[in-house]
């Protein structure tokens, strides 16, 4: 589990998971013993970033990195830590990249171009069939398509994470995983990981493209 490049570079669109998989593949990765760096590069929306649980995932011992003016009051502008050098340098570091959702915020990442050299990343994209913008194969050919144009790193594997949050089923996931079948075959793109909640993973055939990747849901509060 989690045997990828130690740059690994998490992209979604808007209510697709892409946080809660990068918080949770960060927490993963630290249970390993593996010394862990997550930097959070969405510069665009302002809800559900991971920075936002930055003092938990400090405490289990995971290096969050956010935005030059982190722990500023009242404070919260598009402005990337010039402190994501460190982890992209210093190769004792296993680094998440929780990039903005379109291409707009993808951009924050292509000032890092340098660092992103072909079969030293990985770059997931996080498919979710239950939004509108990436429902079917056009609509997330063309996210992946802009994004990786706007970042100018190519998307090594997809991560099905079709969700209806709380309410997801096995149906969902299925829906999600014949989406990312079809953006497969379209790209040459392999499906990494199916990543939904642990109590719906339990009932997930074993015979499915993709590794298994179980989620609790740290992102939202438990009223939400």
């Amino acid at each position: 589990m989690l045997n990828d490049k130690r740059v690994r570079i998490i992209i979604g669109h808007y209510g697709s998971g892409k946080t809660e998989f990068a918080v949770n593949y960060a927490i993963k990765l630290r249970a390993l013993g593996k010394k862990v760096a997550l930097a959070d590069l969405d510069i665009v929306n302002p809800y559900f970033r991971s920075r936002e649980k930055q003092e938990f995932l400090e405490a289990l011992g995971i290096k969050v990195i956010a935005s030059s003016l982190e722990r500023s009051t009242g404070v919260d502008l598009p402005a990337v830590a010039a402190s994501i050098l460190h982890p992209l340098q210093d190769e004792s570091y296993e680094l998440i990249l929780d990039v903005g959702g379109d291409a707009v915020g993808a951009r924050a990442l292509g000032r890092y171009a340098n660092y992103l050299k072909k079969g030293k990343y990985d770059m997931f994209a996080v498919l979710n069939a239950n939004r509108p913008q990436t429902a079917d194969v056009k609509g997330a050919i063309y996210h992946i398509k802009t994004i990786e144009a706007a970042i100018g790193a190519k998307v090594t594997g997809l991560v099905n994470n079709t969700h209806l949050l709380k309410e997801t089923t096995v149906e969902d996931v299925l829906k999600g995983q014949r989406l990312a079948r079809q953006v497969s075959e379209s790209l040459n793109i392999p499906i990494k990981y199916i990543s939904t909640l642990e109590k719906v993973a339990r009932d997930i055939p074993c015979s499915m493209e993709g590794e298994l990747f179980p989620i609790k849901m740290y992102m939202r509060e438990s009223w939400m």
